[in-house]
């Protein structure tokens, strides 16, 4: 019986070429994500090639080669809208689009679109996503990960390969 780690966040572009062929599992899959707790509670750092803000709105937009980080965790995408909460002194969504990435110590996950509810602790990752821990892939149409309980969904079609043997 192979041995399955518990899956965290990181990137594997190239394993993305191979998903077609994977063998398909229920439309929905529990996953336990014991890796990847995480303080939501930590300071965020935003780069980016361009930054515009509305102060009537409360949003931020960065736009270009867009790096988040947060503790290990990092999102990567090619725009990110800063939603604020009420009071306009703490973040309460990120959502990003354009080739989402987010990755946590070595493993990873992308998408077409991520939300990060810095509130609930949730990130939710839509359209084509792909996660990958070393040669473990699993893929979906949607995933959500609760970064305070260690635990995630994958939905839409999930398609996996999970390796077994002594290089894991």
């Amino acid at each position: 019986m192979p041995t399955i780690r518990t899956l965290s966040l990181s990137c594997a572009l190239a394993l993305a070429l191979t998903l077609p062929g994977l063998p398909s599992m229920a439309q929905g899959t529990q996953i336990a994500f014991g890796g990847i707790r995480h303080d939501s509670a930590l300071p965020v750092e935003i780069t980016s090639d361009q930054l515009s803000v509305d102060q009537n709105t409360g949003k931020a937009i960065f736009t270009g080669n867009v790096v988040i980080g947060q503790g290990t965790m990092r999102l990567a995408a090619q725009t990110v809208e800063v939603i604020y909460a009420s009071d306009t002194s703490q973040i309460a969504r990120l959502l990003a689009s354009g080739g989402v990435t987010i990755t946590n110590e070595g493993e990873a996950a992308e998408a077409q679109n991520a939300e990060y509810d810095l509130e609930s602790g949730t990130v939710t990752l839509t359209g084509s996503v792909l996660l990958t821990q070393g040669n473990n892939v699993m893929s979906g149409e949607r995933m959500v990960i609760d970064l305070n309980t260690g635990t995630g969904r994958m939905d839409g079609r999930v398609k996996t390969i999970l390796q077994s043997g002594a290089d894991q």
